[in-house]
């Protein structure tokens, strides 16, 4: 069986009917196969999203930690993990809203874990944030609200961003990256020449953009999946 199609399938219901008010039927229907196979592979369907969540999670944490790599200084780490974080919610949009907005489905353990992992991202914020403050590269009156918006400016990009839209992934990463210095009155010019900018990985669970119009949530006809997952 193709765990990849099925976690495919889940994003999409999830994302569309969220969590709690999907059943397995339901993600049965979607991927193609009945519901006993489905949990036979994949166990409970908070199984599944936990899977689907650890695998989003852990790669925003590679990324991430890849970008900040890509240098000691602080405003090309700025650069490099802010960029980061826009090109994976661009790239991933409905498996990265599903991590983000179903936190509150899991069980008491499977939550503490998904936590964990999202405070060891979050942390690669704080890092570059704090030690750009300390040497005197950054300026703030609150540490904790720049890491913030950083975060929640980059996040919201999966809601909107369009692959066939006015501007390029790149072109986006660079606007939210100049908005950072600004956040942090960080000097934008030391970027300039500076190849800061990774690849973003494309996760497994991820449907493809064109099977589901991902990148266009609130004016499109939702196709058969999407209706199965709303019978």
């Amino acid at each position: 069986m193709d765990l990849g199609r099925v976690q495919q399938a889940a994003v999409e219901c999830f994302a569309a009917r969220g969590f709690a008010a999907t059943g397995i039927r339901e993600l049965g229907a979607a991927a193609g196969i009945n519901s006993a196979t489905l949990y036979h592979y994949t166990g409970s369907k908070e199984d599944l999203l936990v899977r689907i969540m650890r695998s989003c999670l852990e790669a925003m944490i590679d990324s991430g930690s890849a970008a900040v790599r890509r240098s000691a200084e602080p405003t090309i780490q700025l650069g490099a993990i802010v960029a980061s974080h826009v090109g994976f919610t661009a790239t991933n949009p409905l498996t990265s809203r599903v991590a983000e907005h179903e936190m509150r489905a899991l069980g008491t353990e499977n939550r503490r874990a998904m936590q964990r992992l999202r405070d060891e991202y979050e942390a690669l914020f704080s890092l570059v944030v704090e030690r750009g403050l300390r040497v005197g590269d950054f300026a703030t009156d609150d540490a904790t609200m720049a890491r913030l918006a950083l975060m929640e400016m980059g996040t919201g990009v999966a809601h909107w961003f369009r692959a066939d839209g006015r501007l390029t992934l790149a072109e986006v990463q660079g606007y939210f990256v100049n908005m950072a210095c600004k956040i942090l009155s960080a000097d934008h010019t030391l970027l300039d020449g500076v190849d800061y900018i990774g690849k973003p990985a494309v996760l497994g669970s991820e449907p493809a953009p064109h099977s589901t119009g991902v990148h266009a949530y609130s004016s499109r006809t939702p196709d058969r999946k999407e209706e199965m997952c709303n019978d």
